[in-house]
């Protein structure tokens, strides 16, 4: 499949976002395992959506009642440390650029191996600094992309649950909406 189309596919008609992620290209897993990694990966998505309609997009208002807002700042720190104890035990994996939809994902591969057109993979990709935990995705890739000194990789999710996808598009969604809300406030 030329990158063209791969491209086309994944991002055509859907909300995508461009960012850099701590993320890794896995061996596919097998069938339990995926299974268990995509019951995670709702449950991690079901978190973030509720952390992320609980802040808001606003900026903080000082109109704010100020206790709510310490404690909002308490369990700021909180998920904070969490994070960081869940990090503590996970593989660290190196950031790239990605852009990603619902659909699937075109990922930078400057050092990795390079996965061949075709290969089924999974994708590890923390999708949130606010909790570092990673998803875990089943793909394939569509096609493989010489750029520079690197390569680039376009992978098409494997199907997911429906509630999975709709929480990825949900989230994707928030993060496309942040992005022009950033880009406004620099103009």
């Amino acid at each position: 499949m030329s990158v063209e189309v791969a491209r086309e596919s994944l991002f055509g008609e859907s909300i995508a976002s461009e960012d850099t992620r701590p993320l890794a290209l896995l061996a596919p897993l097998p069938e339990a395992r995926q299974r268990a990694a995509l019951a995670r990966a709702e449950t991690l998505m079901r978190a973030l959506a509720l952390l992320d309609e609980a802040r808001g997009d606003e900026p903080e208002s000082t109109d704010g009642d100020p206790a709510l807002r310490r404690l909002e700042s308490k369990v700021d720190l909180l998920v904070g440390m969490v994070g960081a104890l869940l990090q503590r035990d996970q593989p660290v994996d190196p950031v790239r650029a990605l852009h990603w939809s619902a659909r699937g994902a075109m990922l930078e591969l400057d050092d990795a191996p390079v996965p061949s057109p075709g290969d089924a993979v999974a994708l590890r990709l923390q999708p949130s600094d606010t909790l570092p935990e990673a998803l875990v995705l089943p793909a394939h890739v569509l096609a493989v992309e010489s750029v520079g000194d690197g390569r680039r990789a376009w992978l098409r999710f494997d199907p997911l649950p429906a509630a999975l996808e709709a929480l990825l598009e949900r989230h994707l969604f928030r993060l496309h909406r942040r992005a022009v809300a950033e880009r406004r406030r620099q103009r």
